[in-house]
């Protein structure tokens, strides 16, 4: 019984190895080559498609010299503002939000307890911490399920892209496959989306709109007249003249 256990342990090991070196070689091959997909894109694809009845995908891969710099700096600013100089992972930034979701998940509770019968209570308001790089590394090859063995996986990834890619190719890679709007895929997709032109002409205005929308673009598509879109592309636009380009 216990050779069985250690042969069935063994394969398992064997398995993540395999499935790391798999992992590992994607990104190596995305130094040279463009992808054209990531899981989150296809998975959002096939939910479209399941939900709707119809196959909903904008995107169209345009090289780092034909993305805005006005968008590259509106992103940095709003996302994640050391991307050029952290190696992938800002702890501190991780910490301050586990805090925070923390008390709001305890706020939540309380309101639960509090409210009344058949009413239902308002969910907690959940931040994130991660950088660029964390977000391509999610997108790119992990599914959307929260758990602590998906996470350490994405830690693992993070330091692959950090390692075998440049943070000018993290960030082109980033800004062709980030989701803008059901359906919506890049920077490209965006700019014609929203804006009826390409992303290579997008004012500083119009680029810290589609940065602001990036944590939630499926609500603000469907609010572009949000107050609060508008107030927070200000403070980015403000912001941009500090962002530090790779």
């Amino acid at each position: 019984m216990t050779s069985k256990i250690l042969r069935w342990l063994l394969l398992v090991v064997a398995a993540g190895l395999v499935l790391q070196l798999f992992f590992i070689g994607r990104i190596a091959l995305m130094a040279v080559v463009d992808p054209q997909s990531t899981t989150f894109e296809r998975s959002e694809a096939w939910r479209i498609a399941t939900e709707k009845g119809t196959l909903r995908w904008r995107q169209q891969w345009v090289p780092y010299a034909q993305i805005a710099d006005n968008l590259k700096r509106a992103v940095i600013a709003s996302e994640d503002g050391s991307f050029v100089n952290h190696d992938g992972v800002e702890w501190e930034a991780i910490e301050k939000a586990w805090q925070k979701n923390s008390q709001a998940e305890e706020l939540a509770a309380k309101r639960a307890a509090q409210a009344r019968p058949g009413k239902a209570a308002k969910p907690p308001k959940i931040i994130g911490g991660s950088t660029i790089t964390q977000q391509l590394a999610k997108n790119l090859l992990l599914s959307g399920e929260r758990t602590l063995l998906r996470k350490g996986q994405e830690f693992v990834l993070t330091v692959t892209l950090e390692l075998l890619l440049s943070k000018q190719r993290i960030l082109e890679i980033y800004l062709n496959n980030v989701e803008w709007g059901e359906g919506v895929f890049g920077a490209e997709a965006a700019a014609q989306h929203y804006y009826r032109k390409p992303a290579s002409k997008l004012s500083a205005y119009e680029a810290a709109r589609l940065a602001v929308m990036l944590p939630r673009p499926k609500y603000f598509e469907k609010v572009p007249n949000s107050g609060y879109l508008s107030s927070r592309a200000g403070t980015i636009v403000a912001r941009m003249g500090d962002a530090e380009l790779p």
